[in-house]
């Protein structure tokens, strides 16, 4: 009951102390397992980018949002593209 299928990635608490009061709008929403940040870039972009693409899902979320999200994530699963290949995730601390 913690996590959702869809919704920003969890955080750690070293991240969430180093951001700015716009990014904390982002702990709003119960973390997912997939996210519109991994589905539009993932480990690629930069962090604070990242974040702004979680923002943004949250301003536009709606079920139809969601399904797409869980389609292309299942097709970058499928496919491999897309998939982790950084050594911080795009996050430097």
């Amino acid at each position: 009951g913690e996590m959702s299928v869809v919704g920003p990635r969890p955080t750690l608490k070293v991240q969430v102390d180093q951001y700015t009061d716009r990014q904390r709008l982002r702990l709003e929403a119960r973390p997912g397992l997939t996210g519109w940040a991994q589905v539009n870039g993932r480990a690629s972009l930069p962090w604070p980018e990242r974040i702004e693409l979680d923002i943004w899902y949250l301003e536009h979320a709606s079920l139809r949002l969601d399904l797409k999200i869980i389609a292309l994530s299942a097709r970058m699963a499928i496919t491999g593209h897309g998939l982790y290949r950084g050594e911080t995730g795009g996050w430097r601390q």
